[in-house]
């Protein structure tokens, strides 16, 4: 996987967003660790409403410098949001970018790590 600055991938954890700041900014500590634990040159925090920048504008940001972004959906489920609105805002910046390739992963539902963070949590509470 080439860098960004060498116009390869970028990362997207595309979340909710809130009008709570300090909820989105919990966000952009995740994107920034996801960057510094996966030696990963550009991953950055987007939002579908509530928080800025949306996906259309990182997206648009982006494709200026790399080819190819991989949108990380922070959300449990695969719901409205993710089968309605995501593909949606994806053909948008398809249609103005058509050379920027964009990929979707499966949201967090039925990751392995689920089961270890809600075990952890119950724990913790014990």
């Amino acid at each position: 996987m080439r860098d960004a600055a060498n116009g390869s991938t970028a990362y997207v954890v595309f979340a909710h967003g809130s009008s709570v700041e300090s909820a989105n900014d919990a966000v952009r500590v995740v994107a920034a660790e996801m960057a510094r634990r996966g030696g990963l040159e550009t991953v950055v925090a987007a939002f579908l409403e509530g928080g800025q920048p949306d996906l259309p504008g990182a997206l648009e940001a982006l494709s200026k410098n790399i080819s190819r972004v991989v949108v990380v959906p922070y959300f449990l489920t695969l719901g409205l949001h993710l089968q309605r609105d995501l593909p949606r805002l994806i053909d948008q910046v398809k249609s103005a970018h058509p050379g920027l390739t964009i990929e979707v992963t499966a949201p967090l539902d039925q990751h392995p790590a689920m089961v270890d963070a809600l075990l952890d949590r119950a724990r913790a509470a014990s």
